[in-house]
This record gives C-alpha cells, structure tokens and sequence, in this order.
C-alpha cells in the first residue's frame, strides 16, 4: 500500500489556481474542490488526477475574507465544486457564471457543515419562483419532481420548453442533502465504513472500498491477497447488478416489457449471488479497513458455476435487446455528449468512456487485484444514449470475466489471512474506487484514532453537471432515455 501524502501548500487562492491550471495543462483533470473549515479560515483543496495517482494542492483563504476568485472561467469543470463550497461556507467565488443554491437550500443553522462550517447565514430560495435561463416566444417550465413515480430518487428537473423542444433544462439536488460528511467526525475508521457504504446505496461496495484503501495508506497496511481477490468479487457483483438496472430502466422507457422483466430478473439473481457469497444483497459488511470481513460463503467452485449460469443467461437476452431496431433507434443520436465537452470535464465512468474522453481507473490507477488481473476498458466515441449502453453492455461481458479470474484465484489461494491488524495511526490519504457509474474518491484525515474530516466524491457529483447539457436539440419524449442511459444517483450527488 502506498504511504500517505502530504498535500502541496500554495501561499494563497490565486497562486493554488495557477498551480491547477497549469497542471491541468499539463494533462491532469480536476478530481475533487472542497473546503475544509479551520481555526484561520477555509482551507481550498483542488485533487488532481494524474499519472496514476491523485495530487492535493491546498490554500488558505484567512477568516477574515469572505470572497475569492473564481476557479471556474479558467477551468469549468469547478463549476458545481464552487456552488457547494459557496452553500457550506458561505464564501463567495467572485466571477463565478452561475452562483445559485446547489446542495443545501434551507437556513437553518443546525444543518451539519463538513469539516466544521459554519454555513451562510441564509440560503433559502423561494420553491415557487422558478429561474428562467432561456427565453423566447411560448416557453414555459415544467417542474418534474422532486417527488415521481417508482422508486426514482429526489431530484428536481426544472424543464424549459416551448412544448416539445428542450433548450434548456436545470436541476435542483438539495432535496437529497444529508450531510453524510459531518457524520464521519468522530467515528472510528471500523465505524466510519459502515457509514461508506450507506452513501451512495448503489455503490456500497465501492465507496467501502475507496474509503478502506485512504485508512490503510494512512496506517501503511498491506492488505493480505485473498482479501483483495475477495473485494473485486463483491465490486464486480455490484456493477453488473447496476448495468443491469440502467438496462431495465431503459427497455422501460421503450416499452419494452418482456425485456424489462428479463433484465429485471437477471438483475435480481445478481443480487441473490452477492447475498449468498457475504449475506448481504449490497455487498454490506464485506470490506472493511484492513481487509474483508470473512471468506465468501460459497467456495470458489461454487462461485465460478454460478458466473456461468449467470453468464449463459445474460448473454442472449443481450444480443436479442442489442439487435432491437426499434429500440436502438430510440437511443441513437439521444442526448449526445461530445468527445470535446467530455474531455474537458473530465467525465467519469461510462458516461465519459461512451465519448472516448474517460478512463477506467481499474486500468489506469489498479487498486484492489485489479492490476493483477487483466482486463481492458470498453470505449465508444459516439457519446450519445446508446454509446453509453454499448459500454456497459461491454462492461457486463468485462465483469464476467474479472468475476471468473478472480473466483479461480481464489481457489489457488487457499486458506490465507483475510485482513491486517488496523493499528491506530494519525494521517491523511486518499483512497479511490471505480463505481458503476465511475471513480469514488475518498479523502480521509485521523486524528487520534478518529475521523476528524472525510471528504467524499462520488462519480454522480461530477457527472450530473453534465447532463443538463445533453438535452439541448432533444425533445420530452427523450427525456428517460437521456436520464436513464446517464445512471447517476442522485445521493451521490447531493450527499
């Protein structure tokens, strides 16, 4: 395991921005900006990912100064990054195109703050008054949520259209809010996974495992081998249970109802593999700081017998559904995200590989087995709905055969550890996974033995921005599509 880094400290806001853009330039993408609120002011934190790890750049923004300048004209991707940090800390990036509530509407001051904040004395935008971002003859909003049908998550999708057309939408992701941040301090790492994997429900596994990997750099734990076979398993399992569900989800939308039964059904014995292996539908319990909790509760050959089964089954419903006429056709040239645009967000996951702009830190930053076991990572440059369906549907047939390497692995490992002693040690470090819907990061900071500050991205928060763009040229009818094919969760999003 890597040790722990020590983040590079600019003199201030204006010498850290210079510092990102000019590594930014150098072809490393923002990863994360967040706050952390301490005893002289706010300190601003940019991660940059690159060359196969994650660099921290940090500055001090003294207490007495309420105001900076924005990092967003020079470099968009910031642009969401800066809102939160704006609804947490109330301090304002001056220069900023859009500075309106994204995270945390309410003005209550009780609300937990990551990191100490002491939040804006008042954030509470009036829910009746809709914001206008297009204008023209005719248009009008459509208010869609935050409340729908089935088991969607809140969010709120305020449409602008003239009747059909989209030209603009917007979306308000603060119904979600938990301050899932502030409830890590004062936990123990051994507690603190446990609250991991409840972040983002979806990608239990790999937020446990994102968070485990940032414990065990701090207290330079080798984590023993059959663990980290085990955890690729548990990951694998969770992914192929997620691609499945954005494929019900869209064959729903079609109305396409024996493949929505069929995919659901696949799904759904995915979920029953992964409770059988750890007694836990989510995977749950599995990872923890040091290692995994227990071996699997069915033996390796048992396990492989069950891949193929899973496998002979998935398989031709895929290639019955991939050669759909009526069906592709919906998702052809439907919410398209240029290669260009992807690339400068850095966009994560399938979403940013069905553009040709992402990479799958599997490959690229292994962590886990993952750079032991080969695989290679699925792209498309089409970046439309179903480039993003291609590359999951890749990534299914990817999972089955990490799924069948590992489980073999494990058969050869024999009755080795399971897990290192966690012994208290103090630091900081980042660990990383790479979710369903992309890269999980998480930025943990210990002091005598407790969570003092964690810090979590996940794929969602990045990725969302994004999706209000895609919908420019499309029409209403397109809509679950587009939301569908992007598979983000919105607790992701709005933690």
């Amino acid at each position: 395991m890597t040790a722990a880094t020590k983040p590079e400290l600019a003199a201030s806001v204006a010498a850290l921005w210079h510092l990102v853009v000019r590594q930014i330039a150098a072809g490393s993408r923002l990863a994360d900006l967040f706050g952390t609120a301490q005893p002289g002011g706010l300190v601003l934190t940019a991660q940059l990912a690159g060359q196969g790890t994650i660099t921290s750049l940090e500055a001090l923004l003294p207490s007495d100064q309420a105001r900076y300048p924005a990092l967003t004209p020079e470099v968009a991707p910031a642009f969401w990054y800066e809102r939160e940090i704006h609804d947490l800390f109330g301090v304002v990036p001056e220069g900023h195109p859009r500075l309106e509530p994204l995270v945390l509407p309410a003005s209550s001051t009780d609300l937990p703050m990551p990191g100490g904040g002491a939040g804006p004395a008042a954030i509470d935008p009036d829910p009746g008054v809709l914001p206008r971002h297009a204008a023209g003859p005719g248009l009008f909003t459509i208010p869609h949520g935050p409340v729908r049908s089935g088991v969607t998550e809140s969010i709120e999708y305020l449409v602008e259209t003239p009747g059909e057309d989209i030209p603009h939408l917007n979306m308000r992701i603060f119904y979600k809010h938990r301050g899932i941040e502030k409830r890590f301090e004062g936990l123990s790492p051994a507690d603190g996974v446990l609250l991991a994997e409840r972040t983002e429900g979806v990608a239990s596994v790999a937020h446990a495992i994102a968070f485990s990997e940032a414990v065990e750099r701090i207290a330079g734990l080798d984590v023993p081998w059959r663990a980290l076979l085990i955890r690729v398993v548990q990951a694998e399992l969770e992914r192929l249970a997620c691609h499945l569900d954005v494929i019900v989800r869209l064959a729903d939308g079609a109305g396409l109802a024996v493949a929505t039964a069929r995919f659901g059904w696949h799904k759904e014995r995915v979920l029953r593999l992964a409770g059988q292996l750890s007694g836990s539908r989510f995977g749950r319990g599995v990872v923890v700081p040091g290692g995994v909790s227990g071996p699997p509760l069915l033996e390796p050959a048992d396990l492989l017998s069950a891949i193929g089964d899973l496998d002979r089954r998935i398989t031709p419903d895929l290639d019955l559904l991939m050669g759909t006429a009526s069906f592709l056709d919906r998702l052809r040239r439907t919410g398209p995200l240029a290669p260009a645009r992807a690339a400068e967000h850095g966009a994560l996951g399938p979403i940013g590989r069905a553009s040709g702009a992402g990479v799958d830190i599997r490959q690229s930053r292994p962590y886990a087995a993952y750079g032991l076991l080969g695989m290679t990572a699925s792209s498309r440059s089409d970046g439309d709905a179903l480039a993003r369906l291609e590359v999951r549907v890749d990534e299914i047939g990817g999972s089955v055969h990490l799924l069948r390497q590992a489980a073999d692995e494990l058969a050869d490992a024999g009755s080795g550890p399971l897990r290192s002693d966690l012994r208290q040690a103090d630091g900081r470090a980042t660990g990383w996974a790479e979710a369903a819907h992309g890269e999980v990061l998480y930025d943990v900071r210990i002091d005598d033995g407790v969570i003092t500050r964690c810090r979590v991205r996940p794929a969602a928060f990045h990725n969302l921005v994004l999706m209000h763009e895609v919908f420019a040229g499309d029409i209403l009818t397109d809509f679950p599509f587009i939301e569908a094919s992007f598979g983000l969760p919105v607790a992701g999003a709005a933690r």
